[in-house]
């Protein structure tokens, strides 16, 4: 299956092995395992990263939830999931 379009970058597949050819000559083909297993090694820490930001957010999200209910048990289904912005009246600025 060959891919005509890359999403975000929108290279198609000439650009993208032309850029693959120039990062050949660059580095090497000595080089070239060693830089993608490298670059596998951070992509694979970033989603960790990513879950582990997630968990917490939801373990901080249980937990105020659960203080809502013994603060005010009335209120805690009140809460609601995104908070709200609430905007203050803008005030011309005098020079």
């Amino acid at each position: 299956m060959i891919f005509t379009n890359f999403g975000i970058l929108d290279l198609s597949t000439p650009e993208l092995a032309i850029i693959l050819l120039i990062v050949l000559l660059l580095f090497g083909s000595k080089k070239l395992p060693e830089l993608s297993r490298s670059l596998g090694t951070s992509a694979r820490e970033l989603r960790k990263g990513f879950t582990d930001i997630q968990e917490a957010h939801g373990e901080l999200k249980d937990q105020v939830k659960q203080v809502a209910a013994t603060v005010a048990p009335n209120t805690a289904t009140q809460v609601s999931e995104q908070p709200t912005v609430q905007s203050r009246p803008s005030t011309p600025i005098q020079l």
